[in-house]
């Protein structure tokens, strides 16, 4: 005995009642209650639909449906992480990498110049603009993106993760301060905080900028059943 669409529907809906809210969650968690149901009906084909997904239920223990959640909110973060990594490494190559090259050679100039608390704070409030503003974009385009009930995990880590990278920048603005104040930098000092300066802008331009923009492509390459909305 099989279950119909409107057994998918409802388990979709039990998913949603139990506090899943994402999408992908909720076709796991419903693929593998249908499985279950089907398995018990094979062996007492007199026990109602909802008997079934009782029993079911029962089988993930006290804490419901929050340990699957959790597992695949970290499987979506290391996907992301690993989309974000091998966008950077791009940069890496010809011809993104002279971008590298002048970016950190300015940092470095910048360090090495008497004015640098000075410059250093410009960049800072300025690079600092730029942050905000994509980070109100995004979360606006995310909401004109949820065109439908359905809510994809890695969507919500792509268009939501920029608050995070913002609120970074906006907590270390004093520590960057601090090590710019002061007598001259050295070489070695000038040299690690041009690399540090340098990878914070091409991890915020590719999270915060070329990601989002492969979003669609990104959601399609991890979720078969994803169409844009």
């Amino acid at each position: 005995m099989k279950l119909s669409q409107e057994h998918i529907q409802q388990l979709h809906d039990f998913t949603r009642k139990h506090y899943v809210e994402w999408f992908d969650v909720q076709l796991e968690l419903v693929d593998h209650l249908a499985n279950g149901i089907e398995a018990q009906w094979e062996q007492n084909p007199k026990l109602s639909f909802e008997e079934a997904l009782e029993k079911e239920f029962k089988k993930f223990g006290i804490f419901g449906f929050m340990d699957v959640v959790s597992q695949t909110e970290n499987s979506m973060g290391r996907k992301y992480r690993h989309f974000l990594i091998n966008e950077v490494k791009e940069w890496f190559k010809i011809p993104q990498i002279l971008s590298i090259i002048v970016l950190f050679i300015m940092f470095f100039l910048t360090f090495k110049s008497q004015l640098s608390e000075v410059i250093i704070l410009s960049f800072y409030v300025i690079f600092g603009i730029w942050m905000a503003y994509k980070s109100f974009a995004l979360r606006r385009l995310f909401k004109k993106r949820r065109s439908t009930s359905k809510k994809w995990l890695l969507e919500h880590i792509i268009f939501q993760q920029a608050s995070g990278i913002l609120f970074i920048a906006i907590v270390n603005i004093f520590n960057m301060l601090n090590l710019t104040n002061g007598s001259e930098t050295s070489i070695y000092g000038a040299v690690f905080m041009s690399l540090l300066f340098t990878i914070a802008v091409i991890v915020s331009v590719v999270s915060l900028h070329i990601l989002p923009n492969k979003a669609d492509q990104l959601l399609k390459q991890t979720y078969h059943s994803y169409v844009t909305n």
